[in-house]
């Protein structure tokens, strides 16, 4: 376990000076910390989100921290395939080449609910969004020539698999738990299969688990539902052989966002791709279904599948 360090002590010494980085979620909390520091060290940064006026704000916030910030809004709602897509078109006009895209937008435990496309809520909009749009931005990644994707999953990947069967939770009783887990194990699987198959237009791509952080997303959240995630992660903890307390320990979203940015700028990572990582380190805290390379394939091929169809 590395010592705990902030995203702006994570890029300092790093010159990003004429790169373009994207990233998704940007007007709150992970996003929103993250471009600041990519910012700061140089980069022009596309802040995407949904919430117009929160997006403005975090602009806004940005060129008060880094005064020589270069930054620019593009409208995104991930529950719509339609928004991503004239979002990646917005993108494609303004740049020819993106050096990093930050899958970072993200829900958790919400109740049941669908995507204008007919996704359920979690999956919809941390994976399959995530995944048109990485499609389609896919040659200005390649133009960078070392470009880098990196998608924020969660250690709450442990909490369920991809049923291939029923990913959309058609046929089964709706647990926002599992279905959350599924949602981050989607990411990982997506992860390593965007590796595997993009490596050789020099893009690699990397799983973020940013650790328990205080934001927006826990507004689902009741305090039985606390209690019930420590018991979850108790269980899973015990079935790794690992011992755990099922103690949720909170950081903040200034140091919550060092490990994605420390995916998007570390030269220890440099032609390395396909990996797990917290801590601003590599982890082998996967559970097995989401270190399956036949499984990575399945789900491409169904996000391919399911996405073309909208």
């Amino acid at each position: 376990m590395t010592e705990s360090r902030s995203a702006l002590q994570v890029v300092d010494g790093i010159d990003l000076s004429g790169r373009v980085c994207v990233i998704t979620g940007a007007s709150s909390g992970l996003g929103r910390e993250s471009a600041r520091a990519l910012a700061a060290v140089g980069a022009r940064v596309i802040l995407a989100a949904r919430n117009a006026d929160a997006l403005a704000e975090t602009a806004r916030w940005i060129q008060a921290e880094v005064p020589d910030a270069r930054t620019s809004t593009v409208h995104l709602d991930l529950t719509s395939l339609a928004s991503v897509r004239a979002a990646a078109t917005e993108i494609r006009e303004a740049t020819r080449v993106i050096h990093i895209l930050m899958n970072n937008a993200g829900v958790m435990f919400t109740p049941f609910g669908r995507t204008q496309d007919g996704f359920e809520i979690q999956i919809g909009t941390n994976h399959f969004g995530h995944f048109e749009l990485t499609r389609l931005l896919t040659p200005q990644l390649a133009a960078a020539q070392g470009a880098r994707l990196v998608i924020l999953s969660s250690g709450g990947h442990a909490l369920g698999d991809v049923d291939f069967d029923d990913p959309n939770w058609e046929r089964r009783e709706y647990d926002k738990f599992v279905a959350y887990g599924a949602s981050k194990t989607a990411n990982i699987l997506h992860a390593k299969e965007a590796d595997r198959r993009l490596n050789e237009l020099g893009i690699h791509a990397y799983a973020v688990h940013p650790g328990t952080v205080a934001t927006s997303l826990a507004r689902y959240m009741s305090k039985s539902d606390f209690s019930q995630l420590r018991k979850l992660a108790l269980a899973n903890s015990a079935e790794r052989g690992e011992s755990s307390d099922g103690h949720l320990d909170f950081t903040t979203p200034e140091y919550g966002a060092a490990t994605q940015v420390w995916a998007a700028v570390s030269p220890e990572l440099a032609n390395r791709g396909g990996l797990y990582l917290e801590d601003c380190g590599i982890s082998k805290t996967l559970a097995p279904y989401a270190d399956d390379a036949e499984h990575a394939a399945e789900l491409w091929a169904l996000s391919e599948k399911l996405c073309a169809a909208t």
